[in-house]
């Protein structure tokens, strides 16, 4: 292993060895608190020009599969999938710009393991950086907030000024428009479980990942996951019963076509669900700003209060924005009226938001996830309850 550097846009430089390839990225540092799923987070692609600093302090035990991966390498439109939505000839496609570990496990300990996580970075060109103390890090990025930073190994190492200079040169996440770069390029159908769907949905594909799909699938869903530039000629072209957003990287006030798309929608009655960038994007179509978080939101034991029940979610969240509000707070919007249905138990961030007629509700954190918690999957039950009730209503009219 050569010596590998991360350096920080404050000035801050921690030394460690390569990991994965060798030379340099650049991204916006960030943490995740998550103990497990790493293969999961690496190939979210809301993660797209960021590196990831793990708080885990020994990564890489289970190597790599071809199965938890939440996106594909090679082409992701395939007319269509079945609903497991899984290629065994596929490792998944690493969206992260680098990773920071701590101690990265020498030896792969798992039955499903086809590689190892550094054979994979490696072949996919990632450049990461291990040894270093991951917990200064992430003390740094909570006091200071997450910035903009740069892996160099190998030749790439040059003098601190350089490297600084380097890094304070690369663009900013806030105004960042990411979503087209991870979307699909073409429309692909997941079909539902058992054959015969129920509903059709229009997935918005703005960094989808490939558990949204499956947990639909599984519910009878047929899911139509439609490229970012999508139209609303094109969801209706579909025969949609329910519209979905997904999640996806950026800055949400970048979205101002979507949030039209949405708006109009949600206009036209059509059941409507969002996560994530999609909470973001329906809460501006409610006529919400958005802002960036400090450090953000990013693991999977993040509580979620409902505002309506008291009840609390454990949660797996990833985002860096969210929305203006406050717990329960109800307002007017061009679409009816609305609230704000969830918000986080640590800081008040608002998780969620909804029309009061039920016909359009979102949450910021991630019901599909794959590697946990499952305190929230009972969302896409809600989902299909809502296209059940406009089927029912459209039948007496």
């Amino acid at each position: 292993m050569s010596r590998a550097v991360l350096v920080l846009e404050n000035g801050q430089v921690f030394t460690g060895q390569s990991f994965g390839a060798t030379g340099q990225t650049f991204g916006e540092a960030v943490f995740c608190t998550a103990m497990t799923g790493y293969q999961e987070a690496l190939t979210d692609p809301s993660y797209h020009r960021q590196i990831l600093v793990a708080t885990a302090p020994q990564i890489g035990n289970t190597g790599w599969n071809t199965e938890d991966s939440e996106s594909l390498l090679g082409k992701r439109s395939a007319v269509r999938w079945s609903a497991d939505f899984i290629d065994h000839k596929d490792p998944g496609q690493i969206w992260v710009s680098g990773y920071a570990v701590r101690n990265p496990t020498r030896r792969v300990s798992n039955w499903r393991a086809g590689s190892s996580l550094e054979d994979e970075m490696i072949g996919q060109h990632i450049v990461g950086i291990a040894g270093i103390d991951t917990r200064a890090v992430v003390r740094v990025l909570r006091d200071s907030g997450a910035m903009r930073a740069g892996i160099f190994s190998g030749d790439a190492v040059g003098t601190v000024d350089d490297m600084v200079e380097t890094v304070r040169s690369q663009p900013s996440m806030a105004g960042a428009d990411l979503s087209a770069e991870v979307s699909t390029t073409e429309p692909y159908v997941v079909e539902a479980a058992g054959g015969e769907a129920r509903f059709k949905v229009a997935a918005l594909d703005l960094g989808i990942k490939a558990n949204t799909p499956r947990m639909l699938a599984a519910r009878g869903v047929e899911v139509h996951v439609l490229p970012s530039t999508a139209t609303y000629d094109d969801i209706r072209a579909i025969g949609a019963d329910g519209f979905f957003l997904s999640n996806g990287p950026g800055d949400p006030i970048t979205t101002d076509r979507v949030v039209g798309l949405t708006s109009e929608i949600i206009d036209s009655g059509l059941p409507t669900f969002g996560i994530c960038f999609g909470n973001q994007i329906m809460g501006r179509a409610f006529g919400r700003s958005t802002y960036k978080l400090k450090f953000g939101h990013r693991g999977i034991n993040i509580p979620v209060l409902d505002t309506a029940t008291g009840r609390v979610a454990i949660t797996a969240q990833n985002h860096g924005f969210a929305l203006e509000g406050e717990a329960g707070e109800e307002f007017d919007t061009d679409l009816g009226r609305a609230r704000v249905s969830h918000v986080c138990a640590n800081d008040g961030v608002v998780e969620g938001v909804e029309l009061m007629s039920g016909k359009a509700f979102s949450v910021q954190y991630h019901p599909e996830a794959a590697s946990g918690p499952h305190d929230a999957a009972n969302l896409f039950d809600k989902f299909v309850h809502v296209m059940e009730t406009s089927a029912m209503e459209g039948s007496r009219s």
